[in-house]
């Protein structure tokens, strides 16, 4: 994890301050790592016929942007908050796909982030429930997973953006992961 004297950490500072110059910048730096994040979650398993990498970031930039910018308190909150505008990207794309074709083709994402060695995969909108059902449960474990899962942010980088310690966040996400693997097969075999 960069230190507080980052290049995007300045952005986002002085982003947070009303400075509008700050947020093309501040993208521009941001664009390949936040290019990274999606292509992880779009190719996991195969790719995506209809949502490319590119359109991901790019409505990604759209969220953000529409975000007055608000207070960033460091790098790793602001992929935190892209991390969730992916999530609800590509739930919103899953539910409009899921509409159209009533419920077939919903797009597929590989789990095997969540469960390292397994072929077993979920639909977004099934990750989506059942991390709502973690959430109720145990709001971190649902924002480390979130993190790790659709930020693709490191253990070290999730505890930051959550300001707890490195073990809190590999003990939970060891048994987020658990949870998960469980909901997710019990809704497949249901």
């Amino acid at each position: 994890m960069p230190d507080e004297s980052s290049p995007i950490t300045t952005l986002l500072g002085r982003w947070s301050e009303g400075d509008a110059d700050a947020f093309p910048a501040l993208m521009e730096l941001a664009y390949d790592d936040l290019r990274a994040i999606a292509h992880r979650r779009l190719v996991a398993k195969g790719g995506h016929e209809t949502l490319s990498t590119t359109a991901l970031v790019h409505e990604v930039y759209i969220r953000l942007d529409g975000h007055d910018g608000g207070s960033w308190e460091s790098r790793a909150r602001f992929y935190a908050f892209a991390a969730r505008a992916m999530r609800n990207i590509l739930v919103d794309h899953a539910r409009r796909r899921g509409t159209e074709k009533r419920g077939g083709d919903a797009l597929c994402i590989s789990l095997e982030d969540v469960h390292a060695g397994s072929d077993a995969a979920a639909d977004v909108l099934g990750t989506d429930e059942a991390l709502k059902r973690l959430a109720v449960l145990h709001p971190r474990m649902a924002s480390i997973v979130e993190l790790r899962f659709f930020g693709g942010l490191t253990v070290s980088e999730t505890a930051d953006a959550l300001g707890t310690s490195v073990r809190t966040v590999e003990r939970e996400w060891t048994r987020a992961r658990a949870y998960l693997m469980e909901v997710l097969s019990t809704d497949e075999r249901a």
